[in-house]
């Protein structure tokens, strides 16, 4: 598969986890340990954010398996309406419809995505830079869904020394439509944290996730060859 991003950009990335960037960002809030920061858009009105802190119990490298299975995130994120990878050029995309809250529209992203893994200080980190991309021909737009068109995230991760994951996130979402900037930034402060709390609870249960799976797919199986 073709690369998506710039080596330059996980460079970047793998960087900003033991030294944060954060000269030209405003302090935000602290939540379960996390630092976020926050950077004003000044076209749409709304926040991009940076992310700094650590996750207790759990590993790295399941946290970037847990990241990248779309199957099991059918499974835990009440949000997804539908999610999947679909081929085209020879590289592979994302296609997400999101459940807004009622009376709100659902929105769609089509993204790329795409992890790599370094070696820093004698620590794994694993970096997932995903951006949204346009093309409605592969992915046309649906009725009563607002195509989400500026999206970007990166998160980073290596295992800290004393325990649980170090993490680097930044993010910034445009949901367009007619909700006001404020409503969005006010929203923000609370969906940050809690989709990193939906992946700690998600990494600690991906191991039970996996071993249904395996167990359903053994069963199929046997029915298969009987």
């Amino acid at each position: 598969m073709g690369e998506l991003f710039q080596d330059s950009e996980f460079t970047d990335a793998c960087q900003e986890l033991d030294e944060p960037q954060v000269e030209e960002w405003e302090y935000f809030t602290e939540s379960h340990g996390l630092k976020i920061y926050r950077q004003l858009n000044k076209t749409s009105g709304l926040y991009q954010y940076k992310v700094y802190g650590t996750m207790t119990e759990i590993d790295a490298e399941i946290c970037s398996k847990v990241y990248m299975d779309l199957d099991y995130r059918k499974t835990w994120d009440s949000y997804v309406h539908e999610l999947y990878e679909k081929e085209v050029s020879g590289k592979k995309f994302i296609y997400w419809d999101v459940k807004f809250p009622k009376p709100m529209s659902y929105r769609d992203y089509v993204y790329k995505r795409e992890l790599r893994t370094f070696e820093r200080n004698g620590r794994k980190v694993f970096v997932i830079l995903a951006q949204s991309v346009q093309d409605k021909e592969n992915f046309p737009e649906k009725w009563m869904t607002i195509r989400v068109e500026d999206y970007h995230q990166t998160v980073t991760i290596t295992d800290d020394p004393s325990g649980g994951v170090q993490v680097f996130m930044r993010y910034y979402d445009d949901p367009k439509g007619m909700i006001p900037a404020w409503l969005v930034n006010w929203a923000s402060k609370t969906a940050v944290p809690a989709f990193l709390d939906q992946m700690k609870t998600s990494c600690q249960n991906y191991e039970k996730y996996l071993n249904t799976v395996h167990f359903i797919s053994e069963r199929l199986l046997n029915v298969t060859n009987s």
